[in-house]
């Protein structure tokens, strides 16, 4: 499995993840000697993700009562006895972000799912966080509690942030390749985006197709990076419906790419196909597949519920 790095940060982007000022996160350096943030040659303090979270630990501790003194002290003890868990709620994180995205406020929703990738760590804030958020805005549009613009601004946003947190996850250049890829017509993204990131966790590479691909696409780049698997997804039967020969093509088309294990999940995909099996892509709708994927292995496509 590769090993990876995140980015860095300066202090005036640290201060607006955090919600604490910069004056605030300097004293706390200085005289509490909660971080040794790196320098840049200029003299510039630069952050890690990990000092990121660090803060945020100090923060909730000190909310909850302790001094700024206990709280730093109470971080480095379980750092250094490996006992490091967030303790952040995360009923009050999806509640919040319920909030945020009924009244689409989109900068706070932005805001919480930062600051809750930065504290928790992306492998608990994917698992606890994004997939229950996202299942429980479901619900709320398909009980009629929320309009589809509200589910769209929210969608949207969750898309952004996970595009961008997959921009920044440095990977082995030398790693095995996934492609993941929506059905032409399938406008729901955000589940293959989720599942790329647990490969990347898993020491995948991962290049993605985006939303409703024209005719065409996935079979073209499968030719053009040959890939080590393709990851399908359909949420809904739309691209079955708008063009019924299109399972039978790509099962035809990934007969002839021996090298390369194909996968097909979501929901609107296994409706369709019912007791029906494909010769050549494997059906599934198992997440734990996936979560255990390692590059040397063979595994099945989940369907993020």
């Amino acid at each position: 499995m590769s090993t990876h790095t995140y980015r860095q940060y300066y202090i005036k982007e640290v201060a607006e993840l955090t919600g604490l000022s910069k004056q605030v996160i300097r004293k706390w350096e200085d005289r509490y000697r909660s971080l040794e943030p790196k320098r840049k040659e200029n003299g510039y303090r630069v952050y890690s993700q990990d000092d990121i979270h660090t803060l945020l630990k100090i923060k909730d501790y000190q909310q909850k009562g302790e001094s700024i003194q206990q709280a730093v002290n109470r971080v480095h003890r379980e750092r250094a006895t490996q006992n490091y868990q967030p303790t952040n709620n995360r009923d009050m994180l999806i509640t919040d972000l319920l909030k945020s995205g009924e009244n689409c406020d989109d900068l706070a929703l932005n805001r919480i799912l930062r600051q809750a990738y930065h504290y928790h760590g992306l492998d608990y804030f994917l698992k606890k966080i994004v997939i229950p958020f996202l299942v429980e805005v479901g619900n709320k549009w398909e009980r009629g509690e929320w309009e589809a613009f509200q589910e769209s601004v929210t969608s949207l946003v969750v898309r952004d942030f996970l595009v961008e947190v997959r921009n920044n996850f440095q990977c082995d250049e030398n790693a095995p390749l996934i492609l993941g890829a929506c059905l032409p017509g399938e406008l729901h993204e955000v589940p293959v985006h989720i599942i790329l990131l647990q490969c990347l966790m898993k020491g995948w590479k991962t290049k993605l197709i985006g939303s409703s691909p024209a005719p065409g696409s996935i079979e073209a780049l499968v030719c053009r990076f040959q890939p080590k698997r393709v990851l399908l997804s359909a949420t809904t039967t739309i691209p079955f419906e708008q063009n019924p020969e299109l399972l039978k093509t790509l099962d035809n088309f990934a007969g002839r790419y021996h090298e390369t294990s194909f996968y097909l999940g979501g929901q609107g995909a296994i409706s369709f196909l019912g007791n029906k099996q494909l010769r050549h892509i494997s059906v599934t709708d198992r997440v734990e597949d996936v979560v255990a994927l390692q590059p040397s292995s063979r595994t099945a496509f989940p369907n993020p519920k």
